[in-house]
């Protein structure tokens, strides 16, 4: 896992956020989500700047539509988002989650 992946893990792991569990590193073939709450399926992706290339950005976006198509909901996180402005991207996902 990268830091900020960590940083969002140490919020969400073990229940902690809500009562709502997390699994990290999931497989959802052809791939591999960074975080998923099946219960509310919606799946939580940590980006970073590598992330804006225009290849990555397509790969991001044909990945999330499958994703989609499946009947997940797909967030999206920049690292800079979690090292400066975690508050925020809790206040975010309890939106998200209706908490």
């Amino acid at each position: 896992m990268t830091n900020q992946e960590r940083k969002l893990w140490n919020i969400i792991r073990n229940r902690q956020f809500y009562g709502f569990r997390f699994r990290r590193q999931f497989p959802i073939e052809p791939y591999i989500v960074d975080f998923i709450c099946r219960e509310k399926s919606i799946i939580i992706e940590i980006d970073g700047g590598q992330h804006n290339e225009p290849d990555n950005l397509r790969y991001d976006n044909e990945r999330t539509k499958y994703l989609e198509s499946l009947g997940f909901k797909v967030i999206r996180f920049w690292n800079t988002d979690i090292d400066n402005n975690i508050d925020g991207v809790f206040e975010y996902l309890k939106n998200i989650f209706g908490v």
